[in-house]
């Protein structure tokens, strides 16, 4: 089902108004059908309606007034008009003036032109349906007389200036809309709650001075918007898929069964929520204005819904054996277009152009300098201008000058030579080169040949690729394609930096060294501030030159030479533990390296199994800035001795002892009794007690050097 929304829509009153004035029309004026109301009713609660046939011929409405029109101005909608009418009747209630196709609202309006000319006749203007409505303002009949005379003075304005299209124009002296493209008539009957199937027997039920009715079938953009957008309210029209759900046909008048092959859904539409099998003309305020909607036969129950039924859409004209109606005819005005084609291209410096343009069929093509107001300088669908040298405007219409429109002969100047920015650059090394040009208009383009080739880039500055070899490029000038064939050439030059080779270079402690650029005829700057090859160095840094070549190449290297500083060896101390040596320097250093025998060096100071007695420790920087010795005692003492006068290891001693004068040396058994006490008159022990040999065992010793260092303990073995 929809989503209902509550609206009250104020539209019954106005629609029971008009359906009454239009059965009153019918019996006063014509008395050919007499309407007469009587107590009983049909099925969907409308009262039954008898008609009696009297021998009273309708009026015929003839008018002629097809024209062209400008906006902004006023024009009458006929040039000539006539009412051929029965003798027996002189005048009717009114007569109806619509913009019936072409209508837009807001802009487009009807008015009566000097009214002091027609006292008997009031006017009404009814915007939203675009329809002008002549009466009596006295009330009663007006006469038929003071109608044409009425209309003839009937004027169309737009107030849009650049309006476009055709405006038809329906006259007739009855109610319902003429849209003159059918000839046929549509009436809104206002009708709240009523069922489809009842509107649909109403409708045919009615007629229309003669002419069979129907529910309303919309084949045009046409139709739709007259009886929908400009109609006095919305309600059924005869369109239902009740017969194959989705296949919406005509199933009323005379395109009964066939398939809706234009339509005007809203969005959304149709959707068949709750069965909804028969088309509705949307209220307004509801989606787009006049479209249309799918709803059940009784559409929505609730009283003042948007989706409530309020009446219905009955069309006249078209059903078998009936001739066309005559009580209304129609003129129309066309706003006159001039289209423009294209312009034409452009020229280079000067020349003719020539321009073409269509209209509206009838209407006369005028072209001019101005854009308001001139004389024209010509006149049908093409223009030639003189030969000009700037780019300049023209104008064209169809004879209304609101909607004058331009057209452009564009004439573009030829640049003059490019002027390079410099007509050389250079590159030290390989690597890309930025070149600029510029012309008095336009823009450059760049190629590397002098003629032909295709544009590498377009721009007044251009970045070229890598470049390792001289190379020259070609600037060229476009305006618009206007091109000046002079190319100017612009050189590229690639220069060779000077070769320079970074150093690392030691310092020797208390030392200068020279440092030098590298290559001799250059340009030198150190950032020392020197400006020779060559400059003394007398502390460790780092030191940079920028070697530069003479002119023209200029070309700069920068050279970067670390000196380290280098520290003269200091040896601290040496520690020795039993043929373990590490040597200590007041500073370490990487650079240095180490020996015990002056020719064998290592990066470690620490020394394994060195020779017992006194030995040399050596320290030098390893790139010759300096070296220290010291000497130092290693003592060995050895595990076991063997007093068996073979001559190999016959008496126990400590090596390196005798570079220790005030050493002594005690020896124990194991149970701590005093054995022997070695020192410098004695350095040897034969492995006796009192001249007697000792028998196999393990023994030990207490070393003291001297009362500077600590005394040494251990034990060796006495193996016989």
């Amino acid at each position: 089902m929809k989503n209902f929304n509550f609206l009250k829509i104020p539209l019954l009153f106005f629609a029971l108004s008009l359906t009454q004035s239009y059965a009153y029309e019918k019996t006063k004026i014509f008395n050919k059908d007499l309407i007469v109301t009587k107590n009983d009713t049909l099925k969907s609660g409308k009262k039954q309606i008898n008609t009696t046939s009297f021998a009273v011929t309708p009026p015929v409405i003839k008018a002629t007034g097809d024209q062209f029109y400008c906006p902004l101005t006023f024009i009458n909608i006929v040039t000539s008009i006539t009412i051929t009418h029965d003798p027996l009747e002189s005048g009717t209630q009114a007569a109806y003036i619509q913009v019936s196709s072409g209508y837009s609202s807001g802009l487009d309006k009807l008015t009566l032109s000097n009214t002091a000319a027609h006292p008997s006749i009031t006017t009404s203007w009814d915007a939203p349906a675009g329809k002008l409505t002549l009466s009596n303002a006295a009330g009663g009949n007006v006469l038929y007389s003071d109608l044409e005379a009425a209309i003839k003075d009937v004027v169309f304005s737009n107030s849009l200036a650049t309006a476009s299209g055709t405006k038809t124009f329906s006259i007739t002296i009855g109610p319902a809309n003429y849209l003159p493209s059918t000839q046929h008539f549509y009436l809104y009957v206002p009708s709240v709650g009523i069922r489809w199937t009842d509107a649909k027997a109403a409708a045919e039920a009615s007629t229309y001075y003669g002419l069979k009715g129907y529910l309303a079938t919309l084949l045009s953009v046409d139709e739709a918007k007259l009886s929908g957008e400009q109609a006095s309210g919305t309600g059924w029209i005869g369109g239902s898929d009740t017969e194959t759900e989705g296949v919406w046909k005509w199933v009323t008048g005379p395109e009964a069964g066939t398939v809706m092959s234009y339509t005007f859904w809203n969005t959304g539409e149709p959707n068949n929520q709750g069965d909804e099998d028969y088309a509705h003309i949307t209220q307004p305020g509801i989606g787009i204005r006049g479209s249309w909607n799918d709803l059940s036969n009784t559409g929505s129950l609730v009283s003042g819904d948007a989706y409530q039924p309020k009446g219905y859409v009955v069309e006249y004209g078209g059903s078998a054996g009936e001739a066309p109606l005559e009580i209304a005819t129609s003129t129309k005005i066309t706003i006159p277009v001039a289209t423009p084609s294209a312009n034409p291209n452009a020229a280079c410096d000067s020349g003719t152009f020539t321009f073409n343009a269509t209209a509206t069929t009838g209407a006369t093509i005028s072209w001019y300098a101005t854009a308001t107001g001139g004389t024209a300088l010509t006149t049908g669908n093409t223009f030639t201008t003189p030969t000009i040298t700037t780019t300049t405007t023209y104008y064209v219409d169809a004879g209304c000058e609101s909607n004058r429109k331009s057209v452009t002969a564009t004439v573009n100047a030829t640049p003059t030579t490019p002027v390079a920015a410099q007509p050389t650059y250079s590159n030290c090394g390989p690597g890309s080169v930025t070149i600029q040009a510029s012309t008095n208009i336009g823009f450059i383009n760049w190629y590397t040949t002098s003629t032909g080739g295709t544009s590498l880039f377009t721009g007044n500055s251009f970045t070229t690729p890598s470049l390792s070899a001289n190379t020259t490029y070609y600037a060229e000038a476009s305006n618009n394609g206007c091109i000046n064939t002079t190319r100017t050439p612009i050189d590229i030059k690639i220069y060779t930096p000077p070769i320079v080779t970074d150093q690392e270079l030691p310092l020797c402690q208390f030392q200068t060294i020279t440092l030098d650029a590298g290559v001799a005829g250059m340009i030198y700057k150190w950032n020392t501030g020197e400006t020779t090859q060559t400059i003394p160095a007398s502390k460790g840094g780092t030191y940079t030159v920028d070697v530069t070549s003479p002119a023209p190449e200029s070309c700069t290297s920068r050279k970067t030479i670390i000196v380290t500083e280098r520290l003269v060896p200091e040896i601290s101390r040496i520690e020795v533990n039993e043929t373990r040596v590490i040597i200590y320097l007041t500073k370490e250093q990487d650079y240095f390296e180490y020996s015990v025998d002056g020719s064998n060096f290592q990066n470690s100071n620490v020394f394994y199994d060195v020779p017992g007695g006194l030995q040399t420790a050596y320290v030098r920087e390893k790139s010759g800035c300096g070296s220290t010795t010291q000497m130092f005692v290693v003592l060995v003492f050895p595990p076991f001795f063997t007093p068996n006068n073979d001559t190999f290891n016959d008496v126990w001693e400590v090596t390196g002892m005798e570079y220790y004068p005030e050493a002594q040396v005690t020896i124990f058994d194991r149970y701590g009794k005093f054995i022997a006490q070695l020192n410098a008159s004695k350095m040897t022990w034969d492995g006796t007690l009192d001249r007697n040999p000792l028998p196999a065992s393990d023994y030990w010793y207490a070393l003291k050097i001297d009362n500077t260092k600590p005394i040494l303990r251990g034990h060796f073995s006495l193996k016989r």
